[in-house]
């Protein structure tokens, strides 16, 4: 099956070996059509427990889907056959909080002591509201959502705080409005959006020039949607300057065997 036909119909399994080959580095958005999709961040143990406290502060950024033990690159309660080290299509390194490079693997790298968070992510609810009938945006222009950094403050633990980031999908006041009804049975995957609206608010100046992802078109009579995103813990990481950190790059996400289905709450 070629990679290109395969993109809605794929298993959550097939993805993973693709991407664990090589054959797939883009970004993920609309891959595993029913399967729950995780932000990751990777740190060495020293730093855990104060990450753990930042995502237990800000569930709406940070929601957490799977902590793993010291040194476990298997998270088998995500996936019989995932390896954290090779299953995520971009990662990227920060060293005392500076990004150093995009890595395609993390084999040469892997430490005992790495705890990796697997954090809920927004793809999970565009499916959601795909099953509804509305559009999505990113999806539908074959774009990678656009993300923004805000001026709102996320909650602080120990070295790690920092600036909220959202995603943006632009809808109809209509189609808003059950995206809102939708999107609050997920908390487990962002919940409900935290804005619509005027993105001044939010001190977002220009959504044409989003800070991660790709702009999209914004048509007449549409208000803009924003969502607590997962990227967040990248600022966070960017200002607390751990000695070495990794994480998934904006977009390209770690693809679960777990049911969107199952992230509802009602």
């Amino acid at each position: 099956m070629a990679i290109e036909s395969a993109a809605a119909v794929a298993t959550p399994s097939y993805w993973r070996q693709q991407i664990r080959a090589g054959k797939w580095r883009q970004h993920t958005s609309g891959l595993a059509e029913g399967y729950v999709q995780c932000n990751i961040v990777i740190l060495p143990q020293r730093y855990a427990f104060d990450f753990l406290r930042y995502c237990q502060r800000n569930p709406k950024a940070c929601p957490l889907i799977a902590v793993a033990e010291p040194g476990d690159y298997r998270l088998a309660a995500l996936a019989a056959d995932l390896d954290i080290r090779t299953d995520v299509p971009s990662y990227r390194l920060f060293r005392n909080g500076t990004l150093e490079r995009e890595l395609t693997d993390l084999l040469a790298l892997w430490q005992d002591d790495w705890v990796t968070f697997a954090i809920g992510c927004s793809f999970s609810f565009e499916q959601a509201l795909i099953a509804a009938g509305l559009e999505i945006r990113n999806i539908s222009e074959g774009k990678n959502v656009p993300m923004y950094v805000t001026n709102r403050s996320t909650a602080a633990a120990g070295a790690f705080s920092g600036p909220l980031v959202v995603s943006m999908r632009p809808m109809t006041p209509a189609d808003a409005i059950r995206a809102i009804q939708i999107c609050s049975r997920f908390p487990a995957v962002h919940g409900a959006p935290l804005h619509f609206g005027d993105p001044s608010q939010l001190g977002i100046s220009d959504l044409a020039q989003p800070d991660y992802g790709d702009a999209v078109t914004i048509k007449a009579g549409e208000v803009p949607l924003f969502w607590a995103c997962g990227v967040t813990p990248q600022q966070a990481i960017m200002r607390a300057q751990p000695d070495i950190c990794i994480t998934h790059t904006p977009g390209h996400m770690l693809i679960t065997d777990l049911l969107n289905q199952h992230m509802a709450a009602f």
